[in-house]
């Protein structure tokens, strides 16, 4: 993608605000790393851990995210006039749309058939990751009126980098739901998707949990629970320095078989899983199953400021109910332990509803550039954002909780 290299400085923030300045850096180790974890909020109650700036290094670092991956990085950094930054956005040139998550395979491929070019593509994400945390990233201490205008500088620094390196398009992916509205109003086109997340309603125990459910999937989960948990495996929760050589290497090996199994190709290398460790080991809760001195099965998740973000798994041994029990069951029991809000169990599953995880709304943000192509696209969201919420209205009505009866 050498061709497709920016200048390193866009034009000044438009809109007129004096003395910032707009630039893309085509490395995580170009942004201070105390500056960019301002911005991104870390240390506030709901901190993200995904976009901390020790998650985009390990990436980068392990080599999992660079140009010869598709991921080749172009973040977006707002500066004063003292080279202090105030906004960033984590930005990959693309030539791909694997990883994603908000799947544009349509899309491209109907593009593509009328004559267009498709890739490159921008990305504004967290790679591999499909968990809600902030893109337009302000840093939370600056004035609203100032915070407004570096936002705005910030989002039309974005689409000037798409427009400067002709790209098809501009896609901003999980969001929150405050940026979604921003970006809306500023002419992206607005799209839904659902995820399925656990909320902890201060329970103080998973019986706690269980009362809330109707008797029906109150013995169904204790059933799951109890076969797993008699399977002869030894389940651990390892945080920290807890976490050995051998998790990672027994892990990795997890991870490549069910990537072989459901995609064809494994996103993350061996070594991104050692940085993550060395570099945000206090976020890292990994949940390992032993049998007989044996690691055979693992669950990845990543503690943010309120949510426990479950994120990869991966086993040897197939014995029922264990994914249940290490991946849902066991991340409940942390997060009433830890007494975290969320528990959010990554993409898809709709199996995971009659487990108190209820459908929960997701966002994204697209710029396209052909203007009749953007009107194609904008017509099958209409309809699609449509479906979505009417699903989610029809799943949470299945949900295991029990009915209140409403008022005469």
């Amino acid at each position: 993608m050498d061709d497709e290299r920016p200048d390193a400085d866009l034009p000044d923030a438009p809109g007129g605000e004096d003395g910032l300045q707009i630039r893309v850096l085509p490395s995580i180790h170009q942004v201070p790393s105390g500056q960019w974890d301002l911005c991104a909020g870390v240390g506030k109650p709901d901190h993200n851990p995904f976009v901390r700036h020790a998650f985009f290094s390990a990436l980068e670092d392990s080599r999992s995210t660079i140009a010869d991956t598709g991921w080749y990085p172009q973040h977006v950094v707002v500066e004063d006039l003292s080279g202090d930054v105030l906004a960033c956005a984590p930005m990959f040139l693309k030539n791909h749309s694997y990883g994603e998550y908000v799947f544009d395979w349509g899309w491209a491929e109907a593009y593509q058939r009328a004559g267009g070019r498709y890739y490159p593509k921008l990305q504004c994400a967290v790679p591999f990751t499909p968990v809600t945390g902030p893109r337009l990233m302000v840093r939370p201490s600056l004035l609203p009126s100032l915070a407004h205008d570096v936002e705005r500088g910030l989002l039309g620094g974005m689409v000037e980098l798409a427009s400067r390196l002709k790209v098809s398009s501009l896609h901003v992916t999980f969001p929150t739901a405050t940026e979604y509205d921003t970006m809306t109003r500023a002419g992206f086109l607005p799209r839904l998707g659902e995820q399925y997340h656990w909320e902890n309603k201060d329970y103080e125990s998973f019986d706690d949990f269980l009362s809330e459910l109707s008797s029906r999937k109150r013995k169904s989960i204790r059933k799951e629970r109890e076969k797993a948990n008699s399977s002869g495996v030894d389940i651990q929760i390892l945080t920290g320095a807890d976490i050995k050589p051998r998790h990672w290497d027994a892990f990795f090996q997890f991870y490549m078989n069910t990537s072989d199994r459901k995609w064809g190709q494994a996103y993350l290398t061996r070594a991104f899983f050692e940085l993550l460790s060395e570099r945000m080991g206090d976020a890292v809760v990994l949940i390992m199953g032993e049998e007989d001195g044996r690691l055979v099965c693992g669950a990845l998740n990543l503690r943010g400021g309120n949510t426990l973000f479950g994120r990869n798994w991966g086993t040897v041994v197939d014995y029922p109910m264990l994914h249940f029990e290490v991946c849902y069951y066991r991340a409940i029991d942390y997060a009433i332990e830890h007494k975290l809000k969320w528990v959010e169990a990554g993409a898809q599953g709709q199996h995971k509803i009659q487990r108190g995880y209820m459908p929960k709304r997701t966002y994204s943000a697209h710029w396209i550039a052909d203007k009749g192509f953007r009107s194609a696209v904008a017509e099958f969201l209409d309809r699609e954002r449509a479906a979505i919420i009417s699903d989610i209205e029809f799943q949470t009505d299945l949900g295991p909780f029990k009915r209140t009866k409403s008022s005469p």
